[in-house]
């Protein structure tokens, strides 16, 4: 069986779109960067599939457009996404992930080792609760930390230099974020969730240290719930 690749594109300032693609098929993720895309797939000798999003917020969304008109793919919205569950590309099952928080339809998208978390969660910090649904955007981080330590994240837009400062300034004693900034390259964005478990306040919300942080601001911080809400706060 074929195993299933990620490539990363960067589009705007700080966008960042993706494509899935096996032996001879392909999918866009958040497709931005039309003509990098499509001269990606020419060169791979690749056919689009299907164009989808991570969410519906317009600067994920500009490609979309472009892409469907100079390929054969089809168009399947975050609803449709969302209910199924999956994708299929070259035999191979892409499991899609339900993460409102960030937005109402938010998705992540499981590939291999590979999780495209689009706004829901960025290396080293988190996106901002645009739906007001702060029960269902823990929820959903949650089921990414069920996830094996080794998974990498790649997000939906490079926020990294901005999220180690944040979290330099909450934690100036952490070695893990400087080992992390030194291996930053913005040419190829990710983190792994076991670094993210070291760097990220957003998702250490069982963390000693946090809690320390959180006790010595006079935030909540008894219950899991409690230091979650506290940490979405600080943003």
């Amino acid at each position: 069986m074929n195993v299933l690749a990620v490539e990363q594109f960067r589009y705007s300032y700080d966008n960042l779109g993706y494509v899935i693609f096996g032996d001879s098929s392909a999918i866009a993720v958040d497709g931005g960067a039309v003509d990098e895309i499509l001269e990606f797939l020419e060169r791979r000798h690749l056919e689009l599939q299907f164009v989808v999003n991570t969410h519906s917020h317009y600067d994920h969304t500009p490609g979309n457009e472009a892409l469907l008109r100079n390929s054969p793919a089809k168009f399947l919205d975050c609803a449709t996404l969302a209910d199924r569950g999956r994708l299929e590309l070259e035999g191979e099952d892409i499991c899609v992930y339900a993460t409102p928080g960030h937005t109402h339809d938010s998705l992540c998208f499981h590939v291999g080792t590979i999780l495209i978390t689009g706004d829901t969660l960025f290396n080293g910090t988190i996106g901002n609760c645009f739906s007001g649904d702060y029960h269902n955007f823990y929820l959903s981080i949650k089921k990414i930390l069920t996830l094996p330590p080794t998974t990498v994240i790649y997000a939906g837009h490079d926020y990294v230099r901005d999220s180690m400062a944040m979290a330099r300034h909450l934690e100036p004693d952490n070695t893990a974020v400087i080992r992390f900034l030194s291996g930053y390259d913005p040419r190829h964005v990710y983190s792994t969730l076991a670094e993210e478990m070291q760097i990220n306040p957003y998702l250490r919300f069982n963390d000693e240290h946090i809690i320390k942080i959180l006790r010595d601001m006079g935030l909540p911080c008894d219950t899991e719930w409690e230091r979650w809400q506290s940490l979405m706060s600080l943003e």
